[in-house]
């Protein structure tokens, strides 16, 4: 039998994380509903036990801290992360692990759509679009909500996902793990509700959003350094290039380095460049030797099984 665990981060969600577990209960009635409370100063661990949760702690603050120790403790086939903060549409969950078995993908995600926008701010909206885009143009189109807190994973991804954010930010770092390996992945559409009355967001757009936006640049030089030590090595050489060219210009007229300081710059400079395209070529060779790495550690899991019919 496929054991289903729904993985519910937590913080301070008293108002909405009751409605969460029912609802999940309700649509997924075999799985095992685990909650992990982030140092909650409300009654959100009492209210999920209460409603029937298997509820535990982290003391650590933040959500990839959360999902980190979820993803090292819990066991099971599937597993179904959602936020607890009751925006999400349990009623999917049925379809996107069917879709998962069936396909045997490695992970849904869950895209957003809403029409309200108390529900899906247009900060946010912007935000999501913006880091997105950014992810897409480096490391492959196949996501349009890439931010998403509602996705279902197969054994193998959970088990080979590193999990080294602290916050938010969790959400690249699970879309670039999939992307960089090339899993079997796919996304469908699923509504997004408004908060409950009492339930606050704990995602502040700009802070959380240059958080994100840090987290995509050290993924960019650490899974290709080649095209982030290469665009360094290319501005730094434009730069040399547009001090040189007038210093070169007065010594053809004249015979004379007149800005002697300036020459030194653009010298400095070039090397600098020379120096960021070998450390290029050197990081992408360890970069290619540590994917070839996590490939072996993935490969090591079983694929999730197809449902058997008959």
């Amino acid at each position: 039998m496929t054991e289903i665990a729904v993985l519910v981060p937590c913080y301070n969600e008293e108002a909405a994380i009751a409605r969460v577990v029912e609802d999940f209960r309700d649509a997924l009635p075999q799985a095992k509903i685990y909650v992990y409370d982030n140092n909650s100063r409300d009654k959100t661990v009492e209210v999920a036990r209460a409603a029937g949760a298997i509820v535990r702690t982290e003391r650590l603050q933040g959500k990839g801290n959360v999902v980190r120790r979820m993803f090292a403790d819990i066991e099971a086939d599937i597993y179904v992360l959602v936020d607890g903060d009751a925006t999400y549409d349990a009623p999917s969950a049925p379809r996107m692990i069917a879709m998962l078995r069936n396909e045997q993908l490695d992970m849904v995600n869950g895209a957003r759509t809403t029409q309200i926008q108390e529900a899906y701010r247009p900060g946010h909206r912007f935000g999501n679009w913006l880091l997105t885009s950014m992810v897409a143009w480096t490391f492959g189109n196949r996501f349009k909500d890439m931010l998403s807190g509602y996705r279902v994973m197969s054994r193998r991804y959970v088990k080979s996902f590193p999990a080294l954010a602290a916050g938010f930010e969790t959400e690249t770092e699970l879309t670039v793990h999939a992307l960089e390996l090339r899993m079997p992945t796919a996304e469908v559409e699923t509504p997004y509700k408004d908060r409950p009355p009492g339930s606050v967001s704990k995602l502040s757009t700009f802070r959380d959003g240059f958080r994100i936006l840090w987290t995509i640049i050290v993924l960019v030089k650490e899974e290709r350094p080649m095209q982030f030590f290469g665009l360094l090595a290319i501005l730094l050489a434009l730069v040399s290039t547009g001090l040189i060219i007038p210093i070169v210009i007065d010594f053809f007229d004249t015979g004379l380095v007149p800005r002697l300081p300036t020459a030194v710059l653009s010298m400095g400079l070039m090397i600098l460049s020379f120096l960021s395209l070998s450390c290029g070529l050197v990081l992408d060779t360890v970069t290619r030797g540590r994917r070839e790495m996590k490939r072996m550690r993935y490969l090591n899991v079983p694929a999730v099984q197809p449902e058997q019919h008959g």
